[in-house]
């Protein structure tokens, strides 16, 4: 399937790069050219921002209603492109066609849920102890908005961005990731054919050294948010620092799966395998290191291995598939040395590790099991990021907290037990921005945040319009 060529979007319109470069998008099912977009420059990056600052002006001056009506216009084009974004998505990152609608559904409920929450927002009274004034705190949008996306959920990322920008009052300056930029310049399209206010969105990819280095140490800018990995978001930190800009990052992790010998089993098998192999291992709430109570470790590591061994790995908008390719030959290759560093270090792969037969020539990835993790081994330590799942036994309560903090990240964990004061135990002093237990929960309303180099603030809930809002005081003398 080929989708053709596309334009950046800035300042209303659909247009070329100004040096007029290309770039293919490459299907990493068999790493054949699918489409084919403007590649932008720094001088792009620079009109860009000039037409978001333009946008801001206009945007931010509509009523929130106004602003409704056209996230509810542009919401119900997404809508009627549901299909062809759907299959963008699958052809440029190797997403299976039924995981794909988690991207239509995120964008198209933030694009409904964050004008009511911006209603619910209510001014702060504040009281005067001397009865002399009334103060009260307003928010206002901050200004102009520039997003780096990460390639793994292509409109998922959008939309949690897209949402609270548009419903602040904010212009919004979208960079999608090289690796999945087609699904982001069809969204600019979307925009484009429905007249979408001028400059109030634009969406542009490039080099992120000329493109995200530009906009992040322009001026203009007064939010900077992100999803991506830990390294990046120090770069765009470190860049920053040429205005006071408001950062809102959600970052790399590292997450713990942590299943007690009173948990129900048949469930942590359920999520821990759904946890791992869905979008290829390819998130970063993935279960990445799994700890099993010594009693059922073994129980348990069988009844895994044998989930893991019935995955079905296909492409296509037709195919029966839990796993498609990964997103790049680099990410899949990287895939072999955690492996092989994990052996080397007294691992044992139980299951997969290997290239499918037959799909030499894509990033295709075996669903793998490896059992035995330490804390030396990269496994342990790094963010896998793909189709490895590492197992390793505990004994004590306090082994197994001790080993799911031991990590510079800080985004999700899970725990699965019956004990009412484990659980309180665990909730209180796991150092994760999300702990989970005994089930998964995601959604626009609830808040998606980490801590320690997990981020800065959240995604979703109200509490991501935080990162779009300024807070004025008004005093006013009795």
């Amino acid at each position: 399937m080929n989708f053709g060529y596309h334009k950046l979007y800035i300042g209303g319109k659909l247009v070329d790069a100004v040096s007029g470069k290309r770039q293919p998008v490459i299907c990493p099912a068999d790493n054949e050219e699918v489409a084919e977009i403007a590649w932008a420059g720094s001088k792009d990056a620079g009109l860009a921002l000039e037409a978001a600052q333009k946008g801001f002006e206009y945007w931010s001056k509509l009523s929130l209603a106004q602003r409704t009506e056209w996230m509810t216009k542009l919401r119900s084009a997404i809508l009627d492109k549901e299909d062809k974004l759907r299959k963008a998505m699958v052809y440029e990152m190797g997403k299976t066609y039924t995981g794909a609608w988690e991207d239509i559904e995120a964008v198209i409920n933030a694009l409904e849920w964050y004008p009511s929450a911006m209603k619910n927002l209510r001014d702060e009274q504040i009281p005067d102890y001397e009865n002399t004034h009334t103060h009260r705190m307003v928010h206002q949008p901050a200004g102009v908005a520039v997003a780096y996306l990460a390639w793994n959920f292509p409109l998922l990322n959008i939309g949690f961005k897209l949402g609270p920008a548009l419903a602040s009052g904010c212009s919004l300056i979208i960079k999608p990731s090289e690796y999945s930029p087609l699904s982001a310049y069809l969204i600019g399209e979307i925009l484009h054919d429905i007249d979408f206010p001028a400059g109030v969105v634009n969406i542009l990819c490039g080099p992120p050294d000329e493109v995200a280095t530009t906009m992040t140490k322009s001026r203009i800018p007064a939010v900077l948010t992100m999803i991506g990995s830990t390294a990046t978001g120090k770069k765009v930190i470190a860049d920053s620092t040429t205005s006071i800009k408001k950062l809102g990052m959600e970052l790399g992790g590292n997450a713990p799966f942590i299943v007690f010998e009173d948990a129900d089993i048949e469930k942590a098998l359920d999520l821990g395998i759904a946890l791992k192999y869905g979008n290829n291992g390819q998130i970063c709430v993935a279960a990445n290191r799994i700890f099993v109570h010594k009693n059922i470790y073994a129980k348990f590591l069988g009844a895994y291995i044998e989930r893991a061994s019935k995955l079905k790995l296909g492409h296509g908008p037709d195919a029966d598939a839990d796993m498609g390719p990964m997103v790049s030959r680099k990410d899949r290759d990287r895939m072999f040395d955690l492996i092989e560093d994990a052996i080397g270090k007294g691992a044992t792969l139980e299951y997969g590790g290997n290239i499918p037969e037959g799909k030499e020539k894509g990033n295709w990835m075996q669903p793998t099991v490896l059992s035995g993790m330490t804390p030396e081994m990269h496994v342990f330590r790094k963010e896998t990021f793909g189709p490895i799942a590492s197992l390793m036994p505990f004994e004590t309560d306090d082994e197994v907290l001790n080993l799911s903090n031991d990590t510079e990240y800080g985004l999700a964990s899970y725990i699965f037990t019956n004990d009412h004061k484990r659980i309180e135990r665990f909730s209180r002093d796991l150092q994760f921005g999300e702990i989970q237990i005994n089930g998964v929960k995601y959604s626009i309303y609830l808040p998606h945040g980490g801590i320690k180099n997990s981020g800065i603030g959240h995604d979703c809930s109200h509490l991501a319009l935080d990162d779009y809002l300024v807070k004025k005081r008004i005093s006013m003398a009795l």
